[in-house]
């Protein structure tokens, strides 16, 4: 089977995160082919270069969504190709504009369906869409949208900067339609397009559907949307917020009425997907896989854990919480005179370093330096480090260090910082946030966020308590075992790949009189990679001795 894989901004460039599960993913599936599809983020990333990758690996393609300008503009349109641009982007811009709440919401969601593709088309015979969007037609185009009887209170406000500040963004997010990635040659060729996120990096794998008929999988680990809502700072103006936000959702929607299966990678991103109208029979939750190796090692070692430290991993910014996790620790040292608190992680970003500064100067003025008598030096019981630092050489190390892992987010995605201590057997206490409970599963402690006293009670009570922790750490690496390692995620993707192809079983190089692929020519057994005999096993004649 031939898979077109589809990415933005992750594999197969070196740098980024995102890029490590496509990585397994594709190694796991030896027995398929891989036409990498890339969309690229930022000189930077393209400049790091391509992982090494492994040999069912066919064909990399990129494409940068970075650029100022678009590749391959529209300069040169003449007046039909004009009257048309302005036509389909006119009822896009329409569709974003409109209000699309009960009945009206599927003739909305057409709308913006048919315009979409009429752009790809007049892309594809033009040669692009990058300067007809930029230009003051496509500007005036989107004012009109905007200024139509029937437009939101914020669209009609849209100043000219409002509207310039749309247009470059629309520009670059659908700048996918005018690649030369839909030919034979390219994504028509694939048996399957994998999307492996929602959003721009689905956008070739919609065009491929529209203009060769190959079927989409969209798997979401982070919802597009629910990441764009997240993104857009206070800063940006009221009509600049409303458009973007409403040109995703229909985008979103698109995705979601057109993919065969949906993948979302946890309860809490199958609801987003829900609520925006994907059609639950068509989805499959498949839970990230992870590398459990070096983690369940940590495990083997209990007697390297400290039973009176806590410890927190992850990223630090604001929304991992620390602030109520310090004041839940201040708490704890009042119960627990012993206990400590270890934690690790970099900061996110010029935001995350402002924060780290302010968590530490908390730790300082709750727990000033300590000494057990008049000569010796004082420490906190609160200590910072980072992974690589001479006490804290490893994740797997650092987990086994301590006897209780929290997490204390009050916005949360898929916590793998929790799964990891999960494959470490250690006891967690975690705040109701994301996909928390989905992880925990009862094997652990969970309490509402931002509730310092609730989190420290709970932190109290398996210091207290080494036999709870030790069930608890056992029944966690079980969980984890079972649901979120690599083998299980490669193996349930392998299944649905199958089971994709055996509903769309149609061959592209068997074509009728007109040149158009016959449905059905192959059936779905000649997507099976084995050789069957050509007589079943209960057909042919027994050896036993006739009674």
């Amino acid at each position: 089977m031939r898979t077109g894989l589809l990415t933005e901004g992750g594999y197969p460039y070196a740098s980024g995160d995102a890029g490590l599960w496509c990585d397994r993913l594709v190694r796991g599936l030896g027995q398929h082919e891989f036409d990498l599809y890339a969309l690229s983020r930022s000189r930077h990333q393209e400049e790091q270069g391509l992982l090494p990758l492994p040999p069912q690996v066919t064909r990399v393609r990129t494409a940068p969504l970075w650029t100022a300008e678009g590749d391959g503009g529209a300069v040169g349109y003449g007046r039909r190709a004009r009257r048309r641009f302005t036509e389909h982007y006119g009822e896009l811009a329409g569709a974003v504009c409109a209000a699309a709440d009960g009945s009206a919401s599927g003739a909305v969601a057409d709308r913006f369906a048919n315009a979409l593709y009429g752009l790809a088309e007049l892309a594809r015979e033009e040669g692009g869409l990058g300067a007809a969007l930029r230009s003051d037609l496509g500007v005036r185009t989107l004012e009109r949208a905007c200024r139509a009887p029937g437009a939101p209170r914020t669209a009609r406000e849209a100043r000219v900067a409002d509207l310039l500040t749309v247009t470059g963004h629309l520009e670059r997010a659908l700048r996918p339609l005018s690649l030369d990635w839909y030919g034979e040659d390219a994504l028509g060729a694939a048996d399957l397009c994998h999307a492996t996120s929602g959003g721009p990096a689905a956008l070739p794998g919609l065009l491929a559907r529209h203009f060769c008929g190959v079927p989409l999988l969209v798997t979401e680990y982070g919802v597009h949307l629910r990441a764009h809502y997240l993104g857009q700072g206070p800063g940006a103006a009221p009509a600049v917020r409303a458009l973007l936000a409403a040109f995703h959702g229909r985008l979103a929607t698109e995705i979601y009425r057109r993919a065969e299966i949906l993948t979302p990678g946890n309860a809490h991103a199958r609801r987003w997907q829900e609520r925006c109208g994907a059609d639950r029979a068509r989805i499959r939750t498949v839970y990230p896989g992870m590398a459990a190796d070096g983690f369940t090692e940590a495990d083997e070692s209990p007697d390297r854990a400290d039973p009176d430290t806590l410890v927190w991993v992850g990223r630090v910014e604001p929304a991992k919480d620390l602030v109520s996790l310090l004041h839940a620790f201040a708490e704890v040292r009042r119960r627990e005179p012993g206990a400590r608190l270890l934690i690790v992680g970099s900061p996110g970003g010029p935001e995350g370093t402002a924060y780290l500064g302010h968590c530490r100067a908390l730790a300082a003025q709750l727990f000033p330096d300590e000494a057990e008598g008049a000569h010796a030096v004082g420490c906190n019981p609160v200590s910072f480090d980072e992974i690589g630092s001479p006490d804290a050489p490893t994740l797997p190390e650092v987990y086994a260090s301590g006897a209780v892992v929290v997490l204390s987010s009050v916005v949360e995605g898929f916590p793998t910082g929790l799964i990891e201590a999960m494959f470490c057997g250690r006891a967690t206490v975690s705040t109701d946030a994301g996909a928390v409970v989905e992880v925990i599963g009862g094997t652990g402690l969970v309490v509402p966020p931002r509730n310092p006293r609730a989190l420290a009670d709970a932190c109290v009570a398996l210091l207290r308590d080494p036999e709870r922790r030790a069930r608890l750490g056992a029944a966690a690496r079980a969980r984890a075992l079972e649901l979120f390692t690599v083998e299980q995620n490669v193996a349930a993707f392998h299944g649905i790949y199958l089971e994709i192809v055996s509903h769309c079983p149609v061959r592209r190089d068997l074509l009728d009189a007109s040149g158009a692929p016959l449905p059905f020519a192959a059936p779905a057994e000649s997507h099976v990679p084995a050789h069957w005999p050509a007589t079943p096993t209960w057909a042919l004649p027994t050896t036993e001795p006739a009674r």
